[in-house]
């Protein structure tokens, strides 16, 4: 399976130079909205255009939710810098009529696609607050089932997902698969996984592991337009 990832547009219309006709999998990693240079109209648009590529492919195309995106998604919930209160009546509403469509993390066997990444200590948090297991990690463990079913509950469950640990200026003890900083998820990657996330602004596609397990960084469109690709054997 030949996989493409797309990282942090915050409203860029880059991804359009792509010909996504030479692969299976498209995963855009969260954070469509707020930017210093992109306008209103051109964030919604470009959202609302990706939004689009989900609903005519549902199964082509991957739509995960950053931090960025969760201060509309589940507004007034999840704050973060870059809210503009003026767009988020529209924003809200694009994201609530299209709810379904955006999730928390997606699998491919052992890799793991989220915005942040996750870490062992968070996740051993999240398994003690809800009371859940997490047995030896194998190619069929379906870790991301288990983060969007979270996504799902009630919120007081649901917000474990968006924890802000002190790293991002929070006060939680660790930072969830949204918010989680390079800093913690390159010392503390998940073993047996090979994480692809966004979020932190690197120059260079930048991975940290081997084969027993990794975490691969990916927004670079800070400094040049380029997008990570995964390329997973049958």
């Amino acid at each position: 399976m030949k996989i493409l990832t797309i990282s942090d547009l915050h409203g860029r219309t880059v991804w359009k130079e792509t010909n996504f006709d030479t692969y299976d999998r498209v995963i855009f990693l969260g954070d469509y909205t707020d930017s210093y240079v992109v306008d209103d109209e051109t964030i919604y648009n470009n959202l609302y255009e990706i939004i689009q590529l989900k609903r005519k492919a549902r199964n082509k195309f991957v739509l995960l939710i950053g931090n960025h995106d969760a201060q509309y998604l589940h507004f007034p919930n999840y704050r973060c810098s870059g809210f503009r209160a003026w767009a988020q009546p529209s924003l809200s509403n694009l994201f609530a009529k299209y709810e379904s469509f955006f999730q928390i993390a997606h699998q491919e066997k052992t890799y793991l696609f989220t915005h942040a990444g996750v870490t062992n200590r968070w996740m051993a948090r999240l398994l003690e607050k809800t009371g859940r297991e997490m047995p030896g990690v194998t190619p069929d463990y379906n870790l991301a089932g288990l983060l969007n079913d979270i996504h799902q509950q009630t919120i007081r469950i649901q917000n474990l997902l968006f924890e802000v640990g002190p790293k991002r200026g929070g006060s939680d003890l660790f930072s969830g698969p949204v918010w989680a900083d390079r800093s913690e998820t390159k010392a503390d990657y998940l073993p047996e996984f090979h994480q692809v996330v966004g979020h932190t602004p690197i120059d260079e596609f930048t991975t940290f592991g081997g084969q027993a397990g990794s975490i691969t960084y990916t927004d670079v469109l800070q400094t040049k337009t380029a997008f990570y690709e995964v390329v997973i054997p049958d």
